[in-house]
């Protein structure tokens, strides 16, 4: 794979140097640098950096937060958003602040511009529904494809070895949202697939969740 964008969550500082020198092609925006935490990754070939900004999650136990990233591709702007929402069931009160937060900040951008977030959102659909569903101008883009199944779960105990796990459990934990720019659509979300399903050397998988590789066109 070389895509034009990368969402990273649960990135630690060890981890941060082995990145920017492996990946000398992207430039690499982390949403904080202590314990764990988010990061954008951009190909500096096709995606032009123009500011960024870290958003605080106020009540979060968990030290998470939202990062903004505002970036030019062919000189069309796009804003892109990470995050790492609360953990756990028991926290679904914070998540869902925390999601408030995130649209919000999405329905802030300048109308003439897409935004695209990605992230793991640990959401239970109800926990959406309780926040009253999404605004109309935002789409789950897994949604928006017709919710195909290939891709449904990303969060899988039963597949995915990692967490030796006695539970067996299957969420849709990692989500991407898309608001559209008011005029024209300059970016439109095409597919949607799975990765991070093989196994490494090590015989672990890369993540505990898999990852989720999206296209999108960009109409010129």
């Amino acid at each position: 794979y070389s895509p034009d964008v990368v969402f990273l969550q649960e990135v630690i500082p060890l981890h941060l140097p082995l990145f920017q020198m492996k990946a000398g092609n992207y430039a690499i925006i982390p949403g904080n640098i202590d314990e764990y935490f988010t990061a954008i990754m951009l190909k500096k070939s096709r995606v032009k950096l123009l500011r960024h900004e870290v958003i605080p999650f106020p009540t979060t136990a968990m030290k998470r937060n939202l990062l903004v990233v505002h970036v030019s591709i062919s000189g069309i702007e796009l804003c892109l958003m990470t995050s790492h929402l609360e953990s756990t069931k028991n926290h679904s009160k914070e998540r869902i602040k925390q999601l408030q937060i995130v649209l919000n900040q999405m329905q802030k951008e300048s109308e003439s511009t897409t935004v695209i977030f990605g992230g793991d959102t640990n959401l239970r659909d109800s926990e959406v529904t309780k926040l009253g569903n999404l605004p109309d101008n935002i789409k789950d883009v897994w949604e928006l494809l017709d919710k195909p199944q290939h891709c449904r779960y990303t969060w899988d105990t039963q597949s995915n070895t990692n967490l030796n796990a006695a539970y067996k459990c299957k969420m849709r934990f990692d989500r991407i949202y898309f608001r559209p720019a008011l005029e024209g659509g300059h970016f439109i979300p095409r597919s949607m697939d799975l990765i991070g399903l093989e196994k490494l050397e090590c015989g672990r998988f890369p993540s505990d969740h898999w990852g989720i590789l999206c296209n999108f066109d960009v109409i010129l």
